[in-house]
């Protein structure tokens, strides 16, 4: 039962991140082809670098190409509804958000399977959630929003410590699961109802 909700969930990050891509290229006023390619390179991006970095030959989506099926066929589908919402750059925080806390920690949580131990289980969570944003907005010409002043890393990295403390201590995966991606995407969605920011550097005069 939770192994086809764990599979869900996954899914749901990649389709999340997938119009993340879409809506970034509606900003863009992309062809059709633009809107695919943001849409792929966001929902398999972050578990990409996260699969080379731990070794894993092939790459998730290189023995089920039907992730990349699904993120061309949504970013599709957003080519012609992107004009729906009212505010395209709020929906796109909102729903990069929710892929963020998914991929915390079923990133975190395919790299503490894989034996990367509690520090590389972390790593893997926070690349998985953030990498897959970073090339969007790259490509996509945006400031990447994990240079911005809210809080984002560091909501994948709650959501991502959450999951490996509670599962090395051998609580039951699917609570784990589920409390890093409520601890994730709680941080994450405070910040951006209240505009939450970490202390910044101010420059000081030198001795």
């Amino acid at each position: 039962m939770f192994e086809t909700l764990a599979a869900a969930l996954n899914w749901f990050g990649i389709v999340v991140f997938a119009v993340t891509g879409a809506l970034v290229a509606s900003r863009k006023q992309m062809d059709i082809v633009g809107f695919v390619l943001l849409g792929v390179v966001t929902g398999i991006g972050g578990g990409t670098v996260r699969d080379l970095l731990l070794g894993r030959a092939p790459v998730f989506w290189i023995g089920q190409p039907e992730y990349l099926a699904v993120c061309a066929a949504v970013a599709a589908v957003v080519f012609f509804t992107a004009h729906i919402p009212e505010s395209r750059y709020r929906l796109l925080l909102w729903f990069d958000a929710l892929g963020l806390a998914v991929f915390a920690v079923t990133g975190a949580e395919t790299a503490f399977l894989a034996g990367a131990g509690v520090a590389g289980a972390i790593a893997m969570g926070m690349i998985t959630a953030t990498f897959g944003g970073i090339i969007r907005d790259i490509l996509g010409g945006e400031s990447p929003v994990i240079l911005s002043r809210e809080i984002y890393v560091t909501a994948a990295l709650v959501a991502a410590c959450l999951y490996v403390a509670l599962a090395a201590a051998g609580v039951a995966r699917e609570v784990a699961l589920c409390a890093g991606f409520a601890a994730g995407f709680g941080l994450r969605g405070a910040a951006l109802t209240w505009n939450w920011t970490l202390p910044r550097y101010r420059p000081r005069p030198g001795r």
